[in-house]
């Protein structure tokens, strides 16, 4: 494939479609057009997602759609791609091992294989069977030339230059063993924490229920703990998160956070709770679902050094004038097509990658 022009051309056609298909379900007129196949498809697998996996809400494969849609524009891809040389590629077959937390989670691993000209072995995670290859069909119908370059499989990996694969910490040990051999990029568990100032206005601080509970709070790129400084009122922040309080009624959050909150109450644990999030003292960074770890501070200067010492363990920091890459608040599960996870480049590394 005459590298990226056609791979830009359908990934560009993708983004339009998920546009278009998004705002004719925001505006309610999506029945007006079920005549075209694709908008039928999209709408029957973000319906039948959540009977997949319990997690997945319609909502929440919608914004998903949307948030691809956003970020697949002409200007975009070729804003990501001219700081590299496409043509220094060598072809190669990268093998994909997807997480599958949050709805289209591996979708950007397989843009930068195929962007880059090389073929995708990918391994999907039981969580996300289905939306994955629904995107490849519809690059398929647009550029045929897809069809030979992405292979989905369920059988043992064979016949692959590289390896991408995204796991926990426990599986991230065992991949690290497996595929020593080759060249790879291993992901771990991280989290996102936010840094409050005590002086947010209200819309702010409510922006940040955006990056605490889309997801339910699942994403690598989810706060799951907040810094806050010495004598914050935490009541501030608990009326900042009211307008979220429906997401009691999804029964695997509801069950998660009676679940968590009896755990923290028979362990005599002190916890603020307002009756849909827990929030809990506690140095650690990654909380259970339906709950948020707090921190007071004192010294801001430590805290960003602390922070610093922990970058491999922290993907994002929301707040506002803390640090230079801070995330401003509600925008974390808004990444552009250059925010690669772990931080690691993903496209640098597939050109330099060389066939052994």
């Amino acid at each position: 494939m005459a590298h990226s022009n056609l791979s830009t051309e359908a990934f560009v056609k993708l983004g339009d479609f998920l546009r278009t298909f998004c705002d004719l379900v925001t505006t309610n007129t999506i029945s007006d057009h079920l005549n075209d196949k694709w908008i039928e498809r999209f709408k029957t697998e973000a319906e039948r997602a959540q009977h997949y996996n319990g997690w997945f809400s319609e909502e929440n494969c919608i914004h998903a759609f949307q948030e691809w849609g956003n970020a697949l524009t002409k200007e975009n891809i070729e804003n990501w791609l001219k700081n590299y040389d496409l043509e220094t590629n060598q072809e190669k077959a990268i093998a994909l091992i997807m997480a599958g937390n949050i709805p289209l989670v591996g979708f950007h691993d397989l843009l930068c294989v195929l962007i880059t000209g090389n073929k995708a072995l990918v391994k999907l995670s039981s969580n996300d069977q289905k939306l994955i290859p629904l995107l490849i069909d519809y690059l398929i119908e647009i550029e045929p030339l897809f069809k030979d370059r992405v292979t989905f499989t369920k059988e043992k990996l064979e016949n692959y230059d590289a390896v991408i694969a995204t796991g926990s910490n426990n599986t991230a040990r065992y991949f690290e063993y497996y595929f020593s051999k080759k060249p790879n990029i291993i992901r771990k568990n991280r989290n996102s924490v936010a840094v409050l100032n005590g002086n947010e206005p209200p819309e702010e601080l409510k922006a940040l229920g955006e990056d605490i509970f889309r997801y339910f709070g699942l994403g690598c790129r989810s706060v799951s703990k907040i810094y806050i400084p010495k004598n914050y009122k935490i009541d501030t922040f608990f009326e900042a998160m009211f307008p979220y309080n429906d997401i009691i009624n999804h029964n695997k959050y509801a069950n998660n956070y009676d679940y968590n909150k009896a755990v923290y109450l028979m362990s005599e644990f002190k916890i603020l709770d307002n009756g849909f999030l827990i929030l809990k003292e506690e140095e650690s960074f990654g909380s259970p679902i339906a709950s948020l770890f707090y921190e007071y501070y004192e010294d801001i200067d430590a805290l960003k050094t602390y922070l610093k010492d922990q970058e491999d363990n922290i993907q994002c920091i929301v707040s506002s004038g803390f640090i230079d890459n801070e995330i401003s608040f509600g925008k974390t599960q808004q990444p552009s097509l250059n925010d690669y996870a772990d931080g690691i480049d993903t496209v640098d590394f597939l050109l330099r990658t060389s066939l052994n």
